[in-house]
């Protein structure tokens, strides 16, 4: 399939399996499917904000499941159907991947064209912060737009951010490859950009072959390990330079197959 409607079908990871008739149930409105998503999910980062024990997470709590098993989750914890929101203690708790990856599945369900995309937020901190969020094809309009599902009123007062989740403007997100462009130019400072106390352009890296990998339908990668890296390994060699420019020019070419420990 060609052009934007390659974006319609399913991957392993969005298919929703048995729960499809269930989100076809569920508005088609990208808010509105925001919100839904909001009531049934929660965050490992942010389980405190919650009122929640963050010693108490489960085994799911950082690994990204495919959307069946993780509306199995959802389900497991309270039956009722996905639209009724959930209180904290009743939600499953997932990564910023769990909540761009489920609005991905739902609007691919509508028939609407959808994608992950992974890089770097600006609207958490004063860096910006390793995230994944959601596009989507706006057939009015002629382009993508960003979405992030995980920006709920919690997040909003905590990190003052006035902008619509479902229209992130495109200067507070940067895709992985735009980033990586920006710290070869000069024009963007590599420490500025990571997770938590892990920054550089080391980890620019990693988040260029992950944008690749999930444009080429690999939502989930060997890259996801990068906490496992050891010290020695987290440096970008002159040889890998001109795939990585590459790769973050173009992340839509055809998948590249890197081993793990490049």
């Amino acid at each position: 399939m060609e052009g934007i409607d390659r974006w319609i079908p399913h991957s392993a990871m969005t298919d929703p399996g048995r729960h499809a008739n269930a989100i076809a149930a569920l508005p088609s409105e990208v808010g509105a499917l925001i919100q839904i998503i909001q009531g049934v999910l929660i965050h490992s980062d942010w389980v405190r904000e919650y009122g929640l024990d963050e010693t108490k997470l489960n085994s799911t709590a950082r690994t990204t499941l495919p959307i069946a098993e993780r509306l199995n989750d959802v389900l497991s914890r309270d039956p009722r159907p996905l639209s009724i929101q959930r209180s904290a203690d009743k939600r499953s708790v997932g990564t910023c991947r769990d909540y761009a990856m489920m609005l991905c599945s739902f609007l691919r369900c509508k028939g609407v064209p959808a994608r992950m995309r992974c890089g770097f937020a600006a609207y958490f901190s004063n860096a910006w912060e390793d995230h994944w969020v959601c596009e989507y094809w706006d057939s009015s309009a002629g382009e993508w737009c960003l979405c992030d599902p995980q920006i709920d009123q919690m997040l909003r007062q905590r990190s003052q951010i006035s902008f619509d989740p479902a229209n992130v403007p495109r200067q507070s997100f940067m895709s992985a490859g735009e980033a990586w462009l920006e710290c070869r130019r000069a024009r963007a400072d590599p420490t500025s950009f990571g997770h938590g106390n892990v920054t550089g352009l080391w980890f620019v890296k990693i988040n260029v072959l992950r944008d690749h990998y999930v444009l080429s339908g690999r939502e989930t990668s060997s890259w996801d390990r990068w906490r496992d890296a050891p010290q020695p390994k987290r440096a970008v060699t002159g040889s890998e330079l001109e795939l990585l420019d590459a790769l973050a020019a173009n992340p839509e070419q055809p998948l590249v197959e890197i081993a793990p420990d490049w």
